[in-house]
């Protein structure tokens, strides 16, 4: 079993990078928005009861593949380095795979806020999250994130054997996907 998470800040490429690793490996895509999107017409993501439903539909497929016969599964996810409690998410979820001898893979992205604005308007991401379609609200998000935390790594925090970090700002997603299929071999 194979767990890649695929990290880095709103529209840096995560989903677009997670779907081309997907064609390109035997690994099943599950993007953060997914549970974001199915709960979000009944429970806002913002809210305490959006976040526990979101939470518990990740955990419990995360715990069924992580026991099941496939060959593993691409995460996406917005880490927010200087809150405790992503730090202590992320353990967890990696815990649950590596528990059960799963291989853990990390690739952080980064790009230029510039191009993860034209990003944030592209077809693609607003046919696969609704949430996202207010494009004035998904920018002011996406700008206000950036005051409040830090989603990109400092050199050397992740000391995970399995790590890689790409600046896509330049590159196709298909590009940086096999990237990461070449470096970790998937």
């Amino acid at each position: 079993m194979k767990f890649v998470l695929i990290f880095g800040p709103q529209a840096v490429g995560k989903m677009t990078v997670g779907h081309e690793l997907e064609k390109i490996t035997d690994l099943k895509l599950f993007h953060n928005h997914m549970t974001i999107e199915l709960v979000n017409p009944f429970f806002d993501y913002g809210t305490r009861e959006g976040k526990r439903l979101v939470g518990l539909f990740r955990e419990e497929l995360f715990k069924a593949m992580a026991k099941s016969d496939q060959s593993g599964m691409i995460f996406t996810y917005v880490w927010a380095f200087d809150i405790k409690e992503d730090w202590e998410y992320v353990e967890k979820v990696c815990q649950l795979f590596e528990s059960e001898g799963g291989s853990v893979y990390f690739v952080e992205l980064e790009a230029d806020l510039e191009e993860r604005l034209v990003r944030n308007r592209s077809t693609y991401r607003l046919e696969q999250k609704a949430s996202k379609r207010n494009i004035e609200r998904s920018e002011n998000d996406l700008l206000k994130s950036m005051d409040q935390y830090r989603l990109n790594s400092y050199e050397g925090e992740i000391e995970r054997a399995n790590y890689i970090r790409i600046n896509n700002t330049n590159l196709t997603a298909a590009e940086v996907a096999s990237r990461v299929r070449e470096h970790f071999e998937l």
